[in-house]
């Protein structure tokens, strides 16, 4: 019998081997006794928790997405000026967290089962639209909203390409370099389109 007070460690625990082992293999090909064998748990207790592979990779993804949520919240807060929430919403997407080979290759392989799962598709476009609201939001105060929403949809472009890079390790940028990229891009943008 589990103890008292063990779920949520336990969850966080498979949770977190789930996304070192997707990252390792480079896709969601893992089996739940790997997974479980990593977090130091039974595969038993595995399914106990979740019920299958697929409710465990859901809540993978939603755990990704909560921290990144919560990141970009906390850096949004720091943030005075528009400029520096556009620059708030770039660095949390480059973090080192967030940008370290294992989760780099776990969004790829996440991306990749959003052709063939609905519900990891779902968690996918409300990661699109809460970045490109983050970023609109901040854009408008510097030129319209038509533009907010072209150079938004450019920015995350970005970002998602710089991913793509990042996991075939094809001349991979830094954090800082992928940060500094995204960002001329954005004042490049702005340059060309700002409110008078």
């Amino acid at each position: 019998m589990p103890k008292l007070g063990m779920e949520p460690v336990r969850r966080k625990a498979l949770v977190d081997a789930a996304l070192k082992a997707i990252g390792e293999h480079g896709s969601l090909t893992v089996t739940m006794s790997q997974i479980a064998r990593n977090a130091g748990v039974s595969p038993a207790l595995a399914h106990h928790y979740f019920g299958s592979k697929e409710q465990l990779l859901i809540e993978t993804i939603r755990s990704l997405l909560r921290q990144l949520r919560d990141d970009t919240a906390a850096a949004l807060a720091r943030a005075t000026t528009p400029a520096e929430r556009i620059s708030a919403v770039i660095r949390v997407s480059f973090q080192a967290d967030q940008f370290t080979p294992e989760t780099v290759a776990a969004w790829l392989a996440f991306y990749s089962e959003a052709q063939r799962s609905e519900a990891t598709r779902r968690l996918l476009i409300v990661y699109a639209r809460r970045l490109r609201s983050n970023l609109v939001d901040a854009l408008t105060a510097l030129t319209d909203r038509t533009n907010a929403e072209r150079i938004a949809e450019g920015t995350a472009a970005m970002i998602d390409g710089l991913y793509i890079r990042q996991s075939l390790k094809a001349a991979p940028l830094s954090i800082d370099a992928s940060v500094t990229l995204v960002e001329d891009y954005v004042a490049g943008q702005l340059n060309n389109h700002r409110k008078p």
